[in-house]
């Protein structure tokens, strides 16, 4: 067990760290052992490491903070080896460098942006790009068969299980030809309703041509049933108008009262 002055200030930097998390960074001390640290990197985007889900240990002397830590990575990445202690200013390879005020969040902030540096030193290895990008897409699944990583970074795990209940991705042939699909299926429903949309107004236009002929035949008929009304009207004139005359004429052809 470390000093006092040790345990109080990693307790410390362990609140410090849950109260503000340090960006892609997860850390938390062994549950039976304070100076032995579990973190977590994520890979840095737009690097070969992006998408990585990296695993290693910190373990502090009893005398931290006034004397420096050693670091391991435990996950396969292609830029340190595993289980091999890191040769760095922040480490014990360099006590000399070393300074008090770094914390742990300090010290996991420099070996993330390490990890993308070119530099050789101690514990350091050489790989391909596409080495690095292969481990970094299997580092997750490497992880999670690690009893202690599956117990302090159970998030982790459950973005584990969540990725492998998920579908597998379709070959880049498969989702052309999907799409193609979907446009076809797209393009005979819009024209499925363009010719819907035709025939209704096809049958407004003739619906609205039979109603006018029907108007113009109830005209025609109106008209004639008119004319047919003037032209009796104009014969039971004309037949008043005789019959008048013809009383008229009688009553001049009578002799008169004698």
């Amino acid at each position: 067990m470390g000093s006092k002055a040790c345990v109080t200030r990693l307790q410390k930097e362990y609140r410090a760290i849950l109260k503000e998390p340090v960006p892609h960074i997860t850390a938390h001390p062994a549950p039976s052992n304070l100076l032995e640290w579990h973190y977590v990197l994520e890979g840095t985007k737009g690097s070969d490491f992006e998408g990585g889900c990296y695993h290693g240990k910190v373990t502090f002397p009893p005398q931290y903070p006034f004397k420096p830590p050693s670091i391991v990575m435990l996950t396969p990445n292609g830029r340190f080896a595993t289980n091999t202690k890191l040769c760095l200013s922040m480490t014990d390879f360099h006590p000399e460098s070393w300074n008090p005020l770094w914390s742990v969040a300090t010290i996991l902030t420099g070996l993330l942006s390490f990890m993308s540096d070119t530099q050789h030193t101690t514990g350091a290895i050489s790989s391909t790009p596409e080495e690095r990008r292969r481990l970094a897409r299997e580092s997750l699944a490497y992880n999670i068969r690690s009893p202690v990583f599956r117990k302090l970074f159970p998030e982790w795990v459950a973005k584990a299980e969540a990725a492998a209940a998920a579908p597998p991705p379709q070959p880049p042939a498969q989702q052309q030809k999907q799409v193609q699909q979907q446009a076809e299926q797209q393009a005979g429903a819009q024209q499925a309703a363009q010719q819907q949309q035709g025939q209704q107004q096809g049958q407004a236009p003739a619906a609205h041509g039979a109603h006018a002929a029907g108007a113009r035949a109830a005209g025609l008929a109106q008209a004639a049933g008119q004319q047919q009304q003037q032209q009796w009207s104009r014969y039971l004139m004309g037949a008043a108008a005789v019959a008048a005359a013809g009383v008229a004429a009688t009553m001049l052809m009578k002799p008169a009262d004698g």
